[in-house]
């Protein structure tokens, strides 16, 4: 394994994601990479509306980017950090498959399952058309919130004697 890529959006679990990306690039020496993608409007917006909002996803990408780069440096950690602007999924594909990506690490987003069925997740897509293995990670905090609510609706459904 020479080149190991994570794909962050700032999200807990992209988080999550960079660390296991960073353990994982240590443990065979490979070169990490993280890219962060500004997400491109979709084209029913006007051209000034998508200008603004590109350069809002922008704003919001480059912050995101600083303050991981700054984490990352107070860690000794040095990756390759890419920023582009598109939808999400397809330019983590496109990038590991222009650099040679080995194994690709994203984190799995909370959505409702209305969200999932109705756009897809990146991570769903990821899996489905990356050109090498890939990691979804889980934010901790979330599958725990998730178990309680199992376990909570689970008890309720019991019937008392």
């Amino acid at each position: 394994m020479q080149n190991v890529l994570a794909g962050y959006d700032g999200s807990p679990s992209a988080r999550q994601a960079v660390a296991f990306a960073v353990d994982l690039a240590k443990r065979f020496d490979a070169r990490l990479h993280v890219l962060v993608v500004a997400r491109a409007p979709d084209w029913g917006a006007i051209e000034l509306e998508r200008h603004e909002l590109v350069q809002h996803e922008l704003r919001h990408a480059n912050k995101v980017l600083a303050d991981l780069k700054a984490t990352l440096a107070a860690d000794g950690e040095h990756p390759d950090f890419d920023l582009v602007v598109g939808q999400p999924a397809k330019e983590i594909v496109l990038y590991a498959e222009q650099h040679q990506i080995d194994h690709l690490v994203v984190g799995h987003r909370g959505h409702t399952p209305f969200d999932r069925w109705l756009i897809g997740s990146v991570a769903r897509q990821v899996l489905a058309y990356a050109p090498c293995a890939v990691t979804i990670v889980r934010d901790p905090a979330m599958v725990r919130k998730r178990r309680a609510k199992a376990e909570h609706q689970s008890t309720d459904e019991i019937p008392s004697v």
